[in-house]
């Protein structure tokens, strides 16, 4: 299994976030071809700003492995994380994140800034944009643009 197909679980969950009313952003962590958590942008319904779809895959992915610390797996996630997510996904050590459609306003990949290129990190993960980068941008667009009417 590639990337993409990872990639396509994620927009799956991200259609079920967004048919909770939710920005419509879903997150699959794998470890050795095996998704190990998943997670879907939950703050509205849960009256938390932290609920990013990143967030609620770590906080399951922890929950299955008895550990914050997720070494050895793989994050798909169909929009770059923010500044929060990114942190979290350092602490958790994660050793790659592969996201979809580029966020210029408050993406930390690389968007608005890269929070990565700080030296200080006592982790770094690798990370690749772009697999299904239309497909994810569309629904993302779509989802904003029905809200404005």
């Amino acid at each position: 299994m590639n990337d993409e197909y990872w990639m396509r679980r994620a927009l799956v969950l991200a259609k079920k976030a967004e048919s909770l009313g939710e920005v419509p952003v879903g997150a699959v962590i794998v470890r050795d071809n095996e998704i190990i958590a998943e997670g879907w942008n939950q703050p509205i319904l849960s009256n938390d700003a932290t609920a990013h779809a990143e967030v609620m895959a770590l906080r399951a992915a922890g929950e299955v492995l008895g550990n914050y610390r997720i070494t050895d797996t793989e994050l798909f996630v169909t929009l770059e994380p923010c500044s929060m997510c990114v942190g979290a996904l350092i602490h958790a050590r994660i050793k790659r994140v592969v996201f979809a459609a580029s966020e210029p306003r408050t993406g930390a990949l690389g968007g608005a800034f890269n929070l990565l290129e700080s030296n200080e990190h006592n982790h770094i993960f690798k990370y690749e944009s772009g697999v299904l980068a239309d497909e994810s941008r569309e629904m993302i667009q779509a989802f904003f643009k029905s809200r404005r009417k």
